[in-house]
């Protein structure tokens, strides 16, 4: 093991120098206030992300009547603490200036409401190289960011908690779902799969309850819903967040009271299921502007899992696309230009569109290739652009609010363009971007919340 001049701790792992980082440990106290004395405790690992607001969903939950239901969210990021208002009706303060997004670093208040929190610096942890592991069931990378959900799959896999998968669309939340109940007590029991963007919305209850006989024009015969379905196995819902808000309530009571009653029925129907839901949403700001039931994602988010962008899944592209090559029956090895194509391209559609692309290639050959690795980044980074302002506006944030994030998004993107440059050397990455390699820190600490 070496020790560089930040003294982290780079370790060996079949051949791949990866870094052992220490993470800070912050407390957070209720100083002032009804809830004086209520303590939240984020060390990186188990409790990595905190919300504080009036939810029962908040591990720091407060009574002060001034705060919003989720006021503010709370992750340790490194040797920082990372406080992000989640659009709060009254503001989060810092030291007495109201912020959206901040990094701290121990010793500062924070105001909410009528009540004030001191952050508290407790003290540094090394924390232990990820696993060896380069899959989890259907899910394949080898990537450091992918190597450090496989631990947590495994321990979700043996519990039968709800599991909420959330990630942008094309990163295998499907895939991850299948894999955990195949890896689950439940592995020999259905896996049922709904798709809330798929059924007409007239439907969409029949489709999870079921019906009788004559319950509608068309109900020819008795149908059982997808908990029905499921007996005994997994409730795929993809794509919760798009679920109609009249269902809501609906879903919330079978899945608190394991039963369904089918419609034009008059029985209740006990089911015994394992819900694992996903969405490309953020469904905490989905509750906060109300269209999606607080205590629906309560009981949905037991369990949560964060699948990363394949952008940011530094060395998965090869990995991925050499898998691909293989089982879609492509002879031989993954052609090394092809490759170099592969890993120009910034994939705004994942794991999805890499797998559509090799697919094309053995279909079409050489006439699928782009005509240049240039041509492709820059349609990788036209494409990826376009999409992170059209997202951001499409949040119809007020103006202050949409300029932060959107310059957040930059950073983001500048620094994996720029360490991709430079093969991943940090100290040559800052100098080429005329910024010291402490604020480049910084910046790449920024990329790992949520």
């Amino acid at each position: 093991m070496t020790e560089d001049r930040d003294g982290q701790t780079a370790t060996l792992v079949k051949g791949e120098s990866l870094v052992t980082r220490r993470q800070s440990t912050f407390q957070v106290a209720v100083l002032e206030g009804a809830d004086k004395g209520s303590v939240a405790t984020l060390d990186g690992k188990e409790t990595s992300r905190v919300l504080v607001g009036k939810s029962p969903v908040c591990a720091l939950r407060l009574s002060d009547p001034e705060v919003s239901r989720r006021h503010f969210a709370l992750e340790a990021v490194d040797h920082e603490l990372h406080v992000v208002d989640l659009g709060s009706s009254n503001g989060t303060f810092v030291n007495g200036v109201r912020v959206t997004d901040a990094f701290l670093r121990g010793g500062e208040t924070i105001a909410l409401g009528s009540s004030t929190l001191g952050v508290t610096l407790l003290g540094e942890a090394s924390i232990s190289a990820p696993t060896e592991a380069t899959q989890f069931g259907r899910v394949i990378g080898s990537s450091l960011e992918m190597r450090r959900l496989y631990p947590l799959c495994e321990r979700i896999a043996a519990s039968d908690v709800a599991v909420l998968i959330e990630g942008e669309t094309g990163t295998g939340k499907e895939a991850l779902a299948e894999s955990l109940h195949e890896a689950s007590a439940r592995a020999a029991q259905p896996f049922v799969v709904f798709d809330c963007t798929a059924a007409p919305a007239s439907l969409m209850e029949s489709e999870l309850f079921g019906h009788e006989k004559g319950a509608f024009t068309g109900a020819i015969a008795t149908r059982k819903g997808v908990f029905e379905q499921a007996h005994g196995g997994t409730l795929f819902i993809d794509e919760i967040g798009e679920l109609e808000p009249e269902l809501q309530p609906k879903l919330l009571r079978a899945v608190e009271r394991s039963e369904v009653r089918r419609i034009g029925g008059d029985r209740k129907i006990p089911v015994d299921v394992r819900i694992i839901a996903a969405t490309r949403r953020d469904l905490d700001r989905e509750v906060q502007e109300g269209r999606f039931r607080d205590d629906l994602f309560f009981r949905l988010a037991i369990a949560r899992i964060e699948l990363p962008p394949l952008r940011s899944r530094r060395g998965d592209v090869a990995v991925l696309g050499r898998h691909f090559w293989s089982a879609l029956g492509g002879d031989g090895r993954l052609p090394y230009d092809f490759l170099q194509q592969l890993e120009a391209y910034t994939w705004p559609g994942n794991v999805r569109e890499l797998r559509n692309a090799v697919a094309r290639r053995l279909a079409l050959g050489d006439f699928a290739a782009p005509s240049s690795h240039a041509d492709a980044t820059d349609r990788g980074a036209i494409a990826q652009a376009t999409d992170v302002v059209s997202r951001i506006l499409e949040q119809e944030l007020p103006f202050p609010r949409a300029r932060v994030q959107l310059l957040r998004e930059f950073e983001q993107l500048y620094v994996e363009r720029v360490l991709t440059k430079h093969g991943g050397n940090v100290t040559h990455a800052a100098q080429s971007s005329g910024i010291a390699r402490r604020y480049f820190n910084v910046i790449r600490a920024r990329q790992t919340k949520t």
